[in-house]
């Protein structure tokens, strides 16, 4: 009985290995995969009197840009892009914006970026695949012109992915 209970007093320790956003893009930081049978340290958490280890390097001063967003995004935040204002977002514009993801990786347009023509198939299949689960876990909620407008695009969007890998 006594084994049981002194069993029972150890308790567990959890360890939360899942990489935070500052941590994301430190390759230094990121988990690392222990080998079985070692033992986890807990992680002490940090009380509210400790500060944040040099919060100031990881976020930036207001008016700058995050690390890892480039002028585009910059401009993004204020609502123009290239000069011109963005488009409301509602789910047209969302779905007219992953299919010219499509197009792109299908290097059927340039790359608005580089302006080079990108070829990657199984990346455009994948976006293509997204448009389809879109398809069906919006099925009966969208109203006839999102419904047509979705339909139209994956079908177009099937069709040259078809052509582009029998091609290739």
């Amino acid at each position: 009985m006594s084994e049981k209970a002194s069993d029972q007093d150890k308790g567990f320790t959890i360890v939360d290995r899942r990489a935070r956003f500052d941590e994301a893009e430190n390759a230094d930081n990121a988990p690392k995969k222990e080998k079985p049978g070692q033992e986890q340290e807990a992680q002490k958490p940090q009380s509210a009197k400790e500060p944040a280890a040099d919060r100031s390097e990881k976020e930036p001063a207001p008016g700058q840009t995050p690390p890892g967003w480039n002028k585009a995004s910059a401009k993004a935040e204020d609502g123009r892009a290239h000069g011109q204002p963005l488009p409301k977002v509602n789910f047209a514009t969302f779905v007219i914006s992953l299919s010219s993801s499509v197009l792109v990786y299908l290097g059927e347009i340039e790359d608005p970026e580089s302006g080079a023509k990108l070829i990657n198939l199984p990346v455009a299949k994948q976006t293509i695949d997204i448009l389809g689960m879109l398809e069906e876990k919006s099925r009966g909620n969208l109203n006839q012109d999102e419904e047509h407008l979705l339909k139209n695009i994956l079908y177009d969007l099937r069709l040259r992915f078809v052509k582009a890998t029998s091609t290739s």
